[in-house]
């Protein structure tokens, strides 16, 4: 068993919610989190407090039965599971035109506790309400039978009086109450929550969030539902490694799917961390793979980096396979322009300016490839997620055109291919569809080898 922590909306809660269930459960206990959706940050908060990887569970990024198995292989030898939710609860997409039946909420919180048969616990922001939170909650209750809904989590309760009414309503349902928290606070930026690596007094956040999970649950009702049925652990022995791919990781760069990073050490690759702010040079490897992150904070430190941007570019002008997500092909421009309008003279392997705004790109994508790219042939098809606020600013033909799922939907082009360099705004993940995983492994090997 596990549960869903979901929202009834956006912004109710449910990240401090999950993070304070988390910490006080991972002090005595080994706790496996999951994340709903194409997210990086929440993730990285989730390992920071149960110091395991967090998994992300996205059938639109790869598909329900995969969904399926990293929940299972990821519960294996573990005490308490718990997923965190994104959006509100039944907050979706219509299924892919690749899927065999058309769900209306496909990738939402609800489709996932379908998925798994996992109950959720509903956090409900009761900052503006007292008894209406009935109605709210036996909608969403009754909304979907085959959603089950195990208890109501009250968050931003403010004096006793608001508490008396809302538990005249609701009493038997509610497993948690939360106060307004003034005291915890997870600043956020134009991409979301900044990320652990860049918060202060984080340790003593955790605390803060652990003592909350401590008194504001109703543990008694709430561990049978975590307890994950004893299993023997499955261990995997990875291959023999074959090649060295260097891995840029940094506060700069940090957006990867787990997954992804042992999907390549499956297939034989050895990863290298290196950093383009604070490393000089490049470790000897056959292979790049530089993922999303936020350069456009950081562009001053990196054009300041000269000797890391002139070993990037004589290595892929070198023939290095190079594979570069959204914050890669930032960095990969000639000049990258942030908000205050300053322009930060990047790596400029690509002939291009990357220019901040305001505009939010967000959305699953399906992205069909105009040429070849090291990886891809021209006409094969992937699907991603693009989450962003720059633009490219080029004359080099686009890599991509891609469309939203809808059906009839207007198509864009992004992206560029080349050198041996596949560069997009598209974030991919690996687990259903390794082409891209498979042709960086084994490019890096051959660059390797004949280096």
């Amino acid at each position: 068993m596990s549960l869903v922590i979901a929202g009834e909306r956006s912004g109710v809660g449910k990240t401090t919610v999950t993070l304070a269930l988390l910490a006080y459960l991972s002090r005595e206990n080994r706790v496996q989190s999951f994340k709903v959706g194409p997210d990086y940050i929440d993730p990285m908060f989730h390992q920071a407090v149960t110091d395991r990887p967090c998994r992300n569970l996205d059938p639109v990024l790869t598909s329900e039965a995969y969904v399926q198995s990293c929940f299972t292989r990821h519960c294996q030898g573990v005490d308490y599971a718990l997923i965190e939710g994104v959006m509100g609860l039944f907050d979706g997409v219509i299924s892919p035109n690749n899927h065999q039946e058309q769900i209306k909420d496909f990738a939402s919180t609800a489709h996932i506790a379908r998925l798994l048969d996992v109950p959720v616990l509903l956090v409900l922001d009761c900052s503006k309400l007292s008894g209406s939170v009935a109605a709210i909650a036996h909608g969403y209750s009754s909304f979907d039978p085959s959603v089950k809904i195990a208890g109501l989590v009250l968050n931003r309760v403010g004096s006793d009086r608001h508490l008396e009414l809302l538990q005249n309503a609701l009493q038997p349902t509610i497993l948690g109450i939360l106060r307004r928290q003034d005291n915890i606070t997870i600043p956020d930026r134009h991409l979301g929550l900044v990320p652990t690596a860049e918060l202060e007094q984080f340790d003593a956040l955790i605390d803060r969030l652990a003592e909350l999970g401590k008194t504001c649950f109703n543990w008694k009702r709430l561990l049978p539902l975590l307890e994950i049925e004893p299993r023997k652990k499955i261990s995997y022995q990875l291959p023999p490694k074959k090649c060295k791919i260097a891995l840029a990781w940094d506060r700069a760069f940090n957006f990867y799917y787990q997954d992804n990073l042992d999907i390549l050490e499956e297939l034989g690759a050895e990863l290298i961390p290196w950093s383009p702010l604070r490393d000089s040079h490049l470790p000897r490897v056959g292979g790049l793979y530089i993922g999303g992150g936020f350069p456009e904070v950081f562009a001053q430190e990196l054009a300041a980096n000269q000797q890391a941007k002139d070993a990037v570019r004589y290595a892929i002008k070198g023939g290095t396979p190079t594979y570069a997500e959204c914050g890669g092909l930032m960095y990969l421009c000639q000049q990258l322009v942030d908000f205050s309008y300053k322009s930060w003279s990047m790596v400029g392997v690509l002939p291009a300016t990357v220019i901040m705004g305001k505009k939010l790109t967000l959305g699953y994508r399906q992205a069909t490839a105009l040429e070849n790219s090291p990886f891809l042939d021209a006409g094969e098809t992937v699907w991603g997620h693009e989450f962003h606020r720059s633009q490219l600013n080029t004359t080099q033909p686009p890599l991509f055109v891609t469309k939203i799922l809808q059906p009839q939907s207007p198509v864009s082009i992004e992206g560029m291919t080349m050198h041996r360099v596949h560069a997009s705004y598209i974030h991919l993940h690996f687990g259903e569809d390794k082409r891209i995983a498979h042709g960086l492994v084994k490019m890096a090997c051959s660059a390797q080898y004949s280096s």
